[in-house]
């Protein structure tokens, strides 16, 4: 792992007041560590995904938890062999991960953590409702099996399904039910959701899905298929190895390789996803961009120009990240 480059994740709930102060001083000590990524800062708390050299990474977490509300943060560790991200970004935001209502408080109320370990015991009982809280992209190329796809296109559009889902069950909020996402983040602030709707008996996987396949054997999982992740890696196997998936960065969909085969397909400008779907104004702008892109390759630089800044509108910043 000594070559490799080491990429964390990390939250945590936790009421912050000092919002512009704790800004400059994330941006002073990744700066100072020469890291990329992105944290985001909001009332609520903390949510972020750097990378950089593992003695960087390390100078960066012992900085933090110098603040005591931190100091209990469990970063979750991985390694690729280059690049993540382009550059850093620290933000601060109305929510660290974005459901559109503020009186969501998983500081106050929250369900039971799971360990990755005990799992699969909760999840194959059949009294168990299991619910997949990522969007529908992202379960497309992974989940455990028998769970609920709400098949949103992102973490606002949850809290309507599980009002039409509370409408469609008899007696849903007593049942048992089991919630899940990447990092741990989104799960946890669904639980909150649920707790404040009135559900007795909910639960999510500590870590999320990432501690999960770093924690549990592959011949004991019930993973199937791959992990989204919201940076150039694309996916996630067991171990948290790099996956088999690339994206289409017209649309952000993760395609598989028989996908770049497809006539609709070209780097950086459109996929099967997509292709009816842009403008010929849009299609010919993403063409230049990916000029650009592989000019700054052949000359060994790193293209960061506003136009691959840029991202669809669809995909928020919030969403960049290991949720």
């Amino acid at each position: 792992m000594q070559n490799k480059i080491c990429i964390i994740t990390f939250y945590k709930f936790i009421p912050i007041n000092d919002l512009k102060s704790l800004k400059l001083d994330l941006e002073n000590i990744t700066n100072n560590n020469k890291l990329t990524g992105t944290i985001l800062v909001a009332p609520e708390g903390i949510n972020g995904t750097i990378e950089g050299k593992i003695d960087s990474i390390n100078n960066f977490l012992n900085s933090l938890k110098l603040d005591t509300r931190f100091g209990d943060i469990e970063p979750k560790y991985s390694y690729y062999n280059k690049n993540a991200f382009n550059r850093m970004k620290v933000r601060i935001k109305k929510e660290i991960v974005t459901i559109g209502d503020t009186s969501i408080n998983p500081n106050k109320e929250i369900g039971k953590y799971i360990d990755p370990l005990d799992w699969n015991n909760l999840i194959s009982s059949p009294e168990t409702i299991v619910i997949d809280t990522r969007n529908n992209y992202e379960v497309s190329i992974g989940s455990f099996k028998g769970a609920l796809n709400p098949k949103t296109k992102s973490f606002r559009d949850l809290p309507k399904w599980i009002d039409e889902l509370s409408s469609k069950e008899n007696n849903i909020k007593n049942k048992k039910i089991a919630m899940f996402c990447t990092g741990g983040i989104r799960c946890e602030k669904a639980t909150s959701l649920l707790v404040k709707k009135g559900f007795k008996d909910v639960y999510h996987l500590k870590g999320g899905i990432l501690k999960y396949l770093e924690k549990v054997n592959e011949k004991e999982s019930l993973w199937h298929g791959e992990c989204f992740v919201f940076d150039h890696r694309v996916s996630i196997i067991h171990d948290l190895k790099p996956g088999n998936y690339d994206m289409c960065h017209a649309c952000r969909m993760p395609l598989k390789q028989e996908d770049k085969l497809d006539k609709t397909y070209l780097a950086g400008v459109s996929c099967k996803y997509c292709f009816d779907k842009k403008s010929p104004e849009k299609k010919k702008r993403y063409a230049d961009r990916q000029k650009q892109i592989e000019l700054a390759k052949i000359r060994g630089e790193k293209h960061i120009g506003k136009k691959m800044q840029k991202k669809p509108k669809k995909q928020k910043i919030s969403e960049l990240l290991y949720e």
